[in-house]
C-alpha cells in the first residue's frame, strides 16, 4: 500500500517546498530588492512613524483637513479587511438618502460655498478604500480648508494644484488627489509658517 502512496507524498512533500516555501520567498526578495516602498504597503509616515498607506483612504472629519470620498466597507470606514461598496443601486433609496445626508454635512460644513458638489464627495467607490478624489471635490473644499487654517484660498489651490497626480501613463484614468498626501502638506505647510 505504501508503494502506491509513497509517489504521490513525495510530490506532495516536493510541490510544498517549491510552491509554499521557495516560491514565496523568491518573490518577497525580489519585490523587497526592486519594490520595497510598494511591497511594504505604500506606507507614509510622519516623525518616523508610519501614519497610513497612500493606497487606502482614511477618515478626516476635521474641517481643517480635505475630505476623502466616503466609505461603505462594514464595521467602520476604510475598513480594509472588509474591502467593499455599498451594493446599492441607483433606484435604492437608501443611496439617496446616504447621498442626502452627505448632501447636508457638506452644506453644514461650508454654508457660504455656492460651488455645486462633486459626486466623488457624496457617493462611495467600488471598494470603499479609495485614497484619492477629483480635483474637482479637492478645490471645492479649498474655501473651508483655507478659512479653518487661516490661509488663503489662493495658497490651498496652489497645493492642490501640486498634489494632483495625472493619468497614469498619461492616458489612464482620471486626474485624482491624494487626500492623506494633501493633508500631510498641509500640516507641514502650518508648520512652517508658525
Amino acid at each position: 500500500m505504501f508503494a502506491i502512496f509513497r509517489p504521490a507524498l513525495m510530490i506532495f512533500i516536493a510541490l510544498s517546498l517549491l510552491v509554499g516555501i521557495m516560491y514565496p520567498l523568491i518573490v518577497t526578495g525580489v519585490a523587497q530588492l526592486i519594490f520595497p516602498v510598494q511591497a511594504n504597503g505604500s506606507l507614509m509616515a510622519r516623525e518616523g512613524k508610519p501614519i497610513g498607506s497612500e493606497l487606502i483612504g482614511q477618515p478626516f472629519e476635521d474641517p481643517k483637513y480635505f475630505w476623502g470620498r466616503p466609505s461603505a466597507t462594514p464595521d467602520f470606514p476604510y475598513n480594509s479587511a472588509s474591502s467593499s461598496g455599498s451594493n446599492l443601486g441607483p433606484s435604492n433609496p437608501a443611496l439617496a438618502e446616504a447621498v442626502k445626508e452627505r448632501l447636508k454635512a457638506l452644506q453644514k460644513a461650508d454654508p457660504g460655498n455656492p460651488s455645486s458638489i462633486p459626486v466623488d464627495l457624496v457617493t462611495a467607490s467600488g471598494s470603499g478604500l479609495d485614497p484619492h478624489i477629483s480635483p474637482a471635490a479637492a478645490l471645492y473644499q479649498a474655501p473651508r480648508v483655507a478659512r479653518a487654517r487661516s490661509l488663503s484660498e489662493e495658497q490651498v489651490r496652489r497645493l492642490v494644484g501640486q498634489f494632483t497626480e495625472s493619468r497614469q501613463w498619461g492616458f489612464l484614468g482620471e486626474p485624482r488627489v491624494n487626500v492623506l498626501r494633501l493633508n500631510l502638506a498641509l500640516d507641514g505647510m502650518q508648520g512652517q509658517a508658525k
